[in-house]
């Protein structure tokens, strides 16, 4: 059982509300609520909050809801504890994350990641690009296509198996890299 989750918890201080604001014509969490649907090898997907103005947003635009307990929707919890909670509840070999605030995802996007997961084998895998920005100061004068860079996982889709996210872990031995392409800083 491959499953989708949204992680969308009501309290943001940084931006508050931003799940439900309107970005482009639609609540940001609606962006990847389609992309979830639109997925052919997800074989459900859910949101995961505890707030009752998400839950509604998030059925109107076609998901399910699982509500999170108070207790995970803290500053202090973490994705993978929301994870746990969802493996307690719903049976899944891997959980597919979908954050709504990277909501743009290329059609297909998530199907290609699950096929690489699938293809490859690997404990976890994350989209992102290579990254060669430096903190100013810390190099000099290095021409940007000199610099080795760095994998910037991009919050698109996360890969996880179900047994790495048990352990407690977001990453395992064996970590997938899915450049999306033509992306790159």
């Amino acid at each position: 059982m491959i499953l989708g989750i949204i992680p969308a918890r009501g309290g943001s201080k940084g931006v508050p509300r931003k799940n439900i604001r309107v970005i482009f014509g639609k609540p940001l969490i609606a962006w990847s609520i389609e992309a979830a649907v639109a997925s052919k090898k997800l074989d459900d997907f859910f949101v995961s909050t505890e707030d009752a103005e998400i839950s509604e947003v998030a059925r109107a635009y076609g998901a399910k809801v699982l509500e999170r307990p108070a207790a995970l929707a803290t500053d202090e919890a973490t994705t993978v504890s929301v994870l746990q909670n969802v493996l307690q509840r719903k049976p899944a070999d891997t959980l597919v994350v979908l954050q709504p605030t990277s909501p743009i995802r290329e059609a297909g996007l998530i199907d290609r990641c699950i096929e690489r997961f699938q293809e490859v084998r690997p404990d976890n895998l994350a989209t992102g690009f290579m990254c060669k920005s430096r903190e100013y100061g810390t190099y000099d004068n290095l021409r940007r296509q000199d610099l080795k860079g760095f994998f910037y996982d991009d919050g698109n889709v996360y890969v996880l198996r179900k047994e790495l996210v048990r352990s407690g872990r977001w990453t395992g031995r064996k970590i997938e890299r899915f450049l999306i392409e033509g992306a790159q800083n």
